[in-house]
């Protein structure tokens, strides 16, 4: 069955963000080979030349003076050298799978900045879902925290705070900005304003470590090669395109996968175990996104209306998803 605009939307966050939940654990393994800012060049320039290449001439943008070129810049600038720098830091100074259960913080904030910003509507079902949805962050991390202690370091703990915040703005600039600009381009040249960021960060790394490309193993080559193709290219570009098409709210909300996707590579990765309370915890994150678009309800209850795209033209107002709909569209039709 042919998928809505919406469904399709959905269905691309929900790539973007399992794609993400699998990178702290992969980037935390490369980081012990290659320096962080050695690596977050690689992976955007490598990922806009993979952009290009996938683009052709359609990557060229026409920019309409100097607000275009902020809405870019600001873009580029919180949701890539901001979000990779204090994430890549996080990372080297704790665990990595706080980098996915404080990253699930970033729907509560995207909620009210939206409502600020964008004027998008209240809506208490989504805040009742995202207070679900912390329900089960807290369950799937209490039982390690209360094994292992307060996690390793505050310092990092506090870097993956700041680059959530950097993540929560992109998505507030990126909804005003994918309303006037196609996804997949706009995506393009924010990772050449990336890379180029990073890049005098990775030529001091050089200077002062000349043997960096010397000593690469298969940890720095997986993360460059994951972070280039799947974790740059593919995700931002799904994300990006999913953001252009319904709600930052309802955009923000899929970050509650990640830990569990985090926590389920960690169990193969490093042999943790998924206890009862991790399925708990994990069933709360998927009501509370449910609960919070709306798409859960009593058999006897009908939605009123049917989900539509945002206007190519406005971003407000937001729609609501449905994520019934989508199931329907990928499975069949499924029982009420």
């Amino acid at each position: 069955m042919k998928l809505s605009t919406v469904q399709k939307a959905v269905v691309a966050v929900i790539i973007a963000n399992v794609i993400w939940g699998s990178a702290a654990a992969i980037f935390k393994v490369s980081l012990t080979n290659i320096p962080p800012f050695t690596l977050a060049f690689w992976r955007f320039f490598l990922g806009a030349i993979i952009l290009l290449l996938f683009l052709g001439k359609k990557a060229s943008m026409p920019m309409h003076g100097s607000k275009s070129w902020l809405l870019l810049l600001s873009y580029a600038l919180t949701g890539i050298t901001l979000n990779i720098i204090f994430f890549f830091w996080g990372l080297q100074l704790t665990y990595s799978i706080n980098a996915p259960i404080i990253a699930s913080g970033a729907p509560i904030l995207t909620f009210f900045l939206a409502i600020f910003f964008l004027r998008e509507p209240f809506n208490i079902k989504k805040l009742f879902g995202m207070l679900l949805g912390t329900a089960g962050i807290l369950i799937i991390v209490l039982k390690p925290l209360l094994e292992k202690g307060i996690d390793g370091s505050i310092t990092g703990n506090m870097f993956l705070v700041i680059a959530t915040f950097g993540a929560v703005f992109n998505t507030i600039i990126g909804k005003k900005a994918l309303a006037k600009f196609p996804a997949l381009p706009f995506t393009f040249w924010a990772f050449l304003v990336g890379a180029a960021s990073f890049l005098p960060l990775a030529l001091y790394e050089y200077i002062q470590t000349p043997t960096i490309y010397t000593v690469l193993d298969w940890r720095g080559y997986m993360g460059v090669t994951f972070g280039a193709i799947l974790s740059s290219a593919v995700a931002y570009s799904l994300y990006a395109w999913g953001l252009s098409k319904i709600s930052a709210t309802d955009t923000s909300l899929f970050t509650y996968l990640d830990p569990v996707v985090g926590t389920i590579l960690g169990a193969a990765l490093l042999h943790e175990p998924i206890t009862g309370l991790f399925l708990l915890g994990a069933l709360l994150i998927f009501v509370g996104i449910g609960v919070a678009e709306g798409r859960l309800h009593h058999p006897a209850v009908k939605l009123a209306h049917e989900a539509k795209p945002l206007p190519a033209s406005k971003p407000e107002p937001a729609p609501k998803s449905n994520t019934q709909e989508v199931l329907k569209g990928i499975f069949g039709k499924t029982k009420e």
